[in-house]
């Protein structure tokens, strides 16, 4: 059969067409993945040498499956010769290849963030600097954001509006931070993650003979994901293409989710703009989703104005409405969830590997995992830590980072006690300190000290002589041996397995520390056998692979029988057969930071319309009428989200957990959802305000609050008064606060001061 004839007359046309510059908008389960692979493959079919191809995705789990796909079709050969691969994967293999041109090393080093805001941690110790007001993650943030927008440290300290809101904010030594931050990726011949896109930039617009190179090079793009991509993305995948615009994206700027990692919806929105003459191609047929699901999604994307209209429709069965539950606490929401799970579990469902729980924030987790537990039905949490930021596997791949960039600083922190040596705080203190007021690397410090006269003792020296004799011993072997055999030298004579051996009687997790390093070991041996080709892998080709896997690469393949409890983030590109979208409540979802302007509000509706999408048999919406919050019970109300969606497609539930009744149902048409179930807060009895007496506190009808009224709580500290709901004891008020955001308070709980005008 020809794949050709596997796909509809809307994916069949952007398939077959070869030159000029087109956009595929694909809706959610669309089959978007099957167009690009059967594209690439028609591509090579008619013509065009896959060596002029580029296709960049936004996982290497997707690129490979893309790869696999195509070399079904024309051969593992060509697939081969094909660059595919994530934007940072693709464009860290360029940077190698000329990474003289922009002064670093071809072996540099790749810091993940955890490496990144160890640099900035010391940085900002370095520069006696308070670290209560640069915190690290906000630097790392901050920081992150200018290169995405490709600002260097220099622009960045020259542009008057970034310097004046630092100086509001009161962190004006950011740019000196990040000055400091560049000059010691530079001497550790080390990029981020962020550098990965902001150097390539650099390399294309300095040097004219590299890009015209790749434009002849890569006279074929594809991007997948579009509407996920950053400024930076954008302006390279534009310099690439401006040649030949032969140009290919695909995306859904429904599913645009991700602009607090700098991704820019407007990117796939004005792809008219940068290509006038381009074909635009729709794929609105869902594959995945029953109809009430689909048309449930509709609705509520509809009200976007920021959007490319398209009808998004499916030929598969109408399946159950969407349901609605409404739960009197956080704590009972859970409760009714894993009882939904368990009882669909006992009517027949076979694996609980078909339910997903998404929510907004990682902090609700909590209430559904202990309903979990209590019912003992298996869960796992997606987003935790992965198997390469264990620590012993961290310092296990230090010991090769250093080996094959020995100027690498944070692998060089990380492994020069470890396992312990005599070479503590002290002895790594001064080597900092004679490193950075040489302006040379730790290794060169170590490796030279009589040229810099480090004030070590006889034993100390002798102990730092030892440790480099034994990091040159691991160089010396690599080109020598490949990647498994070195790697486990490495693992034996710097002593990690000796030491890790010797903890394993301990107890289970000293045990499981041990079998991730024989798990890693595993790895490396498979990544020199994996392809046949009998090709020589070195230690630093694996280094580059771990370094670019993204979370959706790392993630455990086991097949477990599990519930998967995870952020409607991480769910993108996923699907399960019954999914629960819980915390449907007025500023957690959507955000109460998305709710001051309209494009953000917009974002919060994409990740709800993502959130659905993920179903394909059924979906559960639920929200709790209170929620425990910074140390206080907070009374919701129901997400706006709700009341946008058609509700002829919903079904509207009220689950009697306690004493055993069954569930009342509520079918149809319901216009008015929001003055749906108002049973007071108060009737559950398990409820108690932490800020509140024993006694029931009653209204005070001596303060007279208003809208617009500045008011002093005791937690928040100051705020404003922006809206006032309810009457009397039931009375609320919605607050901004500047250092908390927006808090809906009940009055007769809160303990609010009227700041009185003079």
């Amino acid at each position: 059969m020809n794949y050709l004839d596997e796909l509809n007359e809307s994916q069949r046309l952007p398939v077959q067409q070869i030159d000029g510059p087109l956009m595929v908008i694909a809706g959610a389960g669309s089959g978007k993945t099957r167009v690009l692979t059967y594209r690439i493959a028609y591509m090579i079919e008619n013509g065009i040498d896959p060596f002029n191809i580029m296709a960049l995705t936004f996982t290497n789990k997707a690129a490979k499956e893309m790869s696999e796909r195509i070399a079904s079709i024309v051969g593992d050969s060509e697939a081969r010769s094909i660059s595919m691969g994530t934007f940072h994967s693709v464009f860290s293999r360029i940077l190698r290849y000329n990474s003289d041109r922009i002064g670093y090393p071809s072996n540099f080093t790749i810091y993940d963030t955890q490496d990144s805001k160890s640099l900035l941690k010391d940085i900002i110790k370095g520069l006696n600097l308070d670290d209560k007001a640069y915190k690290v993650n906000h630097v790392y943030g901050r920081i992150s954001s200018a290169k995405n927008n490709l600002l260097s440290a220099d622009a960045y300290a020259q542009n008057e509006e970034i310097v004046w809101e630092d100086k509001q904010a009161k962190r004006p030594e950011l740019s000196r931070i990040y000055k400091a931050y560049e000059n010691r990726c530079r001497k550790s011949g080390a990029m981020d993650f962020d550098d990965l896109l902001f150097q390539t930039h650099v390399l294309l617009s300095k040097f004219p003979d590299v890009l015209h190179y790749y434009q002849q090079k890569y006279r074929y793009l594809l991007v997948d994901e579009y509407q996920d991509t950053n400024y930076a993305q954008y302006l390279i995948i534009k310099k690439l293409a401006a040649a030949y615009e032969n140009i290919c994206v695909v995306g859904d700027d429904a599913q645009s989710i991700y602009s607090f990692r700098g991704a820019n919806i407007k990117n796939i929105l004005n792809f008219k703009v940068d290509y006038p003459d381009f074909n635009l191609y729709k794929l609105e047929q869902n594959y995945r989703s029953s109809k009430n699901i689909v048309e449930a999604a509709n609705s509520i994307i509809s009200k976007n104005k920021d959007q490319i209209h398209k009808v998004v429709w499916t030929d598969n069965t109408e399946g159950n409405k969407v349901s609605v539950v409404r739960a009197l606490s956080d704590n009972e929401e859970g409760k009714i969830i894993a009882h939904k799970i368990y009882r669909s579990k006992e009517n027949g469902i076979e694996s609980f590997n078909d339910f997903a729980v998404l929510y907004r924030t990682n902090r609700q987790s909590r209430s559904f995992e202990e309903a979990l537990r209590k019912l003992n039905i298996p869960y796992r949490i997606y987003g935790g830590i992965s198997f390469y930021q264990r620590k012993e596997i961290k310092d296990l791949l230090a010991y090769f980072r250093l080996t094959t960039n020995p100027n690498d600083e944070e692998a060089f922190k990380r492994v020069l006690n470890y396992p312990r040596r005599a070479l503590g705080n002290t002895t790594k203190e001064k080597i900092i300190i004679a490193a950075n007021q040489n302006g040379v690397s730790l290794w060169d410090i170590v490796s030279n000290p009589e040229n810099y006269s480090l004030a070590l003792n006889k034993p100390t020296q002798g102990r730092v002589n030892d440790f480099v004799t034994m990091i040159k011993s691991f160089q010396a072997e690599l080109g020598k041996l490949n990647a498994f055999e070195l790697g486990e030298t490495i693992a034996k004579e710097s002593g990690i397995i000796r030491e890790l051996k010797g903890e394993i009687d301990k107890g289970p997790e000293e045990i499981e520390r041990f079998q991730n390093i024989e798990e890693l070991l595993g790895g490396l041996q498979e990544f020199v056998d994996l392809d046949g080709s009998g090709d020589f892998k070195s230690l630093s080709d694996f280094l580059l692979e771990v370094a670019l896997l993204t979370d959706a690469d790392t993630e455990n393949k086991e097949d477990r029988n599990h519930v998967s409890l995870m952020t409607i983030h991480s769910s993108k590109g996923l699907e399960f057969p019954f999914v629960y979208v819980v915390g449907l409540e007025e500023n957690l979802f959507p955000s109460q930071l998305s709710l001051h302007s309209r494009s953000d509000l917009e974002e919060e509706r994409r990740l709800f319309y993502v959130a659905i999408t993920r179903a394909k048999s059924a979906c559960t919406l639920s929200y709790a009428s209170s929620r425990f919050t910074w140390g206080q019970v907070i009374s919701s109300e129901p997400s706006r989200f709700i009341d946008e969606i058609n509700p002829k497609f919903l079904e509207f539930e009220t689950p009697k957990l306690r004493g055993g009744g069954r569930s009342l149902k509520s079918r149809g048409s319901n216009p008015s959802f929001s003055n749906k179930f108002q049973n007071k807060v108060s009737s559950n009895r398990n409820l108690k305000p932490l800020s509140a007496s024993s006694k029931t506190p009653t209204y005070s009808s001596e303060k007279e609050f208003m809208v617009g009224q500045n008011i002093i709580h005791e937690r928040f500290g100051k705020g404003k008064i922006t809206k006032l709901n309810g009457f009397e004891a039931d009375q609320k008020a919605v607050i901004f606060f500047p250092n908390h955001g927006t808090k809906t308070v009940l009055l007769r709980f809160a303990k609010l001061t009227i700041i009185k005008e003079k």
